[in-house]
Formats: structure tokens, C-alpha cells, sequence
């Protein structure tokens, strides 16, 4: 990789892991950024995550840039890729990394940039939001899809592909059309069911909230996502409405043969329902490479006394073990032990479970 400078339009989740990520695979580059929070753009600043502070997406400053990336909204990203035609340099790449890429790909050759537009997603982020959640490891073992348009050349692809593989992720290369549709089942819908089933208990709970006491930690796994930022998601739907809508109709035409299955007393139909998706769901692989990230948590069976959590918390710092969350489970229903534990990593995860059976507690590994 020659380019040392890198432009960012957006400094929430994934346009603030992107930077320190980058600081992190090339120390000695130089990162200029615009966001529309200003305080965003003054805390990058102090705290090294970026070098300049660019005042529009159409700054003079981009044209310095090797590379621009739009991490803010599809509709903001169309507005900067209009901007930014006349302030980048014929060589430089830019990219984006939203999860939809049909109407920016549109955009760019409507703008007359297909030369220079390379679409790119990362299959990575988080239910938490903003720049203060960011990660330079979150693209760490992910999917980077790269979506180039008829126009690219195929030695700026090579290129985009190399600077992927330095922020340590895998890079995919296929059509924008391509990318949505599959996007919108592995993904989209994903997060749509989740808001609709968090929103489905909230609507049928008693006054009493007994449902939300309860919450198992099946329900709570399967929910994550709904805590996702709400904006976003309401312009990934928008977006990409029309693949969404189509698988969406695969899925609801399931849920009415489950439901008639279970009306009628048909349990070879809803046997056979489990069974194919458990056998497919166990062909996938284990690694964390999709657009949801996965949890790494351990349980823990501790005695009920003052200190219990904090010896835990002692014993783990003192073997240089971070720890992302930490706290007591009290529904157990599919929970083995009453202290779960959260990682950013497995390593961690798996090296924690191993010094806490050495200190002869009981764990499970999830």
C-alpha cells in the first residue's frame, strides 16, 4: 500500500473503527475527516483518531486523499459523492461502506464516477452506535464485500483488496445486485424480526412488565439487534425495500405453515421445521465473519455471598484478561451458571474459562 492519506465522510461506529484501524495498520498515515457533530470531529482530533478536521464533505482538503470513504448515511453519501466530484484527484478511490449499495452505485454513475467509485461493505459492526463504540479490531476476521462498478479498473480492485487484507479482514468481490440480495436475508431481515419480536413482547406484557422480568437469555440472544440505531435502519429498509420485501415474503409464508402445523397437531411438520434448520444452522461456520457479530461469553457458578463477582473480576485482571461485560443471570432458563461473562475476543474467552476451573470453579463455555 502507497496511499498514506485517507478521507472520511462520517465518524460514527464503523467511519471511527475504520480510522484507528488504519492508524493501526499504518502508523504513519495521515487521515482527514468531516462529520456533521462537530464535538465528534474536536474528540477525534484531540484523541489522535484522525489528524485534520475537514469542514464539508466537499473540503478542498479531500483532494489531498488516496482514498475517501462515505460512512454516513446512504442519503448523506449520495449528497458528499456529489460534493466531492470536483474536490479528490482523478486517482483517488472512493468508496463507501453501507450495507445497501444499489442506489449509491446508481448515484455514481449518474455523477459520472464509476471510474473512481468502488462500493465496499464491511460485514461487521455492533448493536452500540457512535464513535465512542468503535474498534480498530472490528474488522478483524470479516467479510469486506467489494462491489466494483463496469468502469473500475481491475488494478484499483487489486488495490482496495490489499488495503482490506491489512485491516485484517476478507475481502469479496461481487455485484452490487448481487450484494443487496444477499444482504437483505442474512442481515436485513434479521433485524427487522428482532424489532418486531421485542415489539411484540412489549405490546402483549402485563402491566406488571412480567414478560421483560423474565426475558430469557434465548430471547435476549435472538434480540440483540433490536438495540441497533433506529435511523440507520430506517434507511436500510427503505433502500433496499424491494429484496427485503421478497425474502421477507419467503419468511412469512414459513411462519404460516408453522402456525397452521401447530393449529392442526401436525408434528412431523413442525419436527421436520427443526430439524432442517438445525442441520443447516450447524453447517455454518463457527468463525465471526457476518455482519452480526458474534458474543463471546462464559458461565459461571458462584456462591451467593459478598465478593463473589469481584474475586472473579481479580482473578481475571490479574491473568491479563479484559472483560467487556460481567453480570448475574437470574433467569436460567437455557443458561448454564449464574454469572455470565462477555468477551471482545475468543482467546480471551477461552483463557478465562481455563484459569477459572483452575481456581476450581464450574464453567460453560456459550
Amino acid at each position: 500500500m502507497n496511499c498514506k492519506t485517507y478521507g472520511l465522510v462520517g465518524l460514527g461506529l464503523i467511519g471511527g473503527s475504520l480510522a484507528k484501524a488504519l492508524k493501526r495498520s499504518q502508523p504513519d498515515c495521515r487521515i482527514l475527516a468531516y462529520t456533521r457533530s462537530s464535538e465528534t470531529l474536536r474528540a477525534a482530533a484531540s484523541q489522535g483518531i484522525i489528524d485534520e478536521v475537514c469542514h464539508s464533505p466537499g473540503d478542498p482538503k479531500f483532494k489531498e486523499c488516496g482514498y475517501v470513504f462515505l460512512c454516513a448515511p446512504v442519503g448523506a453519501n449520495i449528497h458528499a459523492l456529489e460534493q466531492l466530484k470536483d474536490s479528490v484527484s482523478p486517482s483517488c478511490i472512493l468508496t463507501d461502506v453501507g450495507s445497501v449499495k444499489t442506489e449509491i452505485h446508481e448515484a455514481a454513475a449518474r455523477i459520472g464516477l464509476e471510474g473512481s467509485f468502488i462500493g465496499g461493505h464491511p460485514m461487521t459492526g455492533s448493536e452500540k452506535s457512535g464513535i465512542l463504540n468503535s474498534q480498530a479490531h472490528l474488522f478483524e476476521n470479516s467479510y469486506y464485500v467489494i462491489t466494483p462498478t463496469s468502469k473500475t479498473d481491475e488494478s484499483r480492485i487489486q488495490e482496495y483488496k490489499e488495503l482490506v487484507s491489512a485491516l485484517g479482514a476478507l475481502h469479496i468481490v461481487m455485484d452490487y445486485r448481487q450484494h443487496d440480495f444477499i444482504t437483505a436475508a442474512v442481515s436485513h431481515l434479521p433485524h427487522v424480526i428482532a424489532a418486531a419480536l421485542v415489539n411484540t413482547v412489549h405490546d402483549l406484557d402485563s402491566k406488571e412488565e412480567y414478560m421483560k422480568l423474565i426475558a430469557a437469555g434465548g430471547f435476549k440472544d435472538i434480540t440483540r439487534i433490536a438495540s441497533s440505531s433506529p435511523e440507520m435502519w430506517e434507511q436500510i429498509c427503505i433502500e433496499n425495500a424491494e429484496n427485503i420485501s421478497q425474502v421477507m415474503d419467503t419468511f412469512i409464508q414459513l411462519m404460516e405453515q408453522s402456525r397452521t402445523a401447530m393449529i392442526q397437531g401436525t408434528g412431523s411438520e413442525i419436527y421436520r421445521a427443526f430439524e432442517r434448520s438445525r442441520d443447516y444452522r450447524d453447517s455454518f461456520s463457527s468463525s465471526p465473519l457476518g455482519s452480526i457479530k458474534k458474543t463471546y461469553r462464559i458461565y459461571c457458578d458462584i456462591v451467593d455471598e459478598s465478593g463473589a463477582i469481584a474475586t472473579i473480576a481479580t482473578i481475571l485482571a490479574v491473568n491479563n484478561i479484559s472483560i467487556k461485560n460481567i453480570g448475574i443471570v437470574h433467569n436460567r432458563e437455557f443458561e448454564e451458571g449464574v454469572l455470565r461473562i462477555e468477551f471482545y475476543e475468543e482467546d480471551p474467552s477461552l483463557k478465562a474459562a481455563e484459569v477459572l476451573k483452575q481456581h476450581r470453579y464450574k464453567v460453560w463455555i456459550r
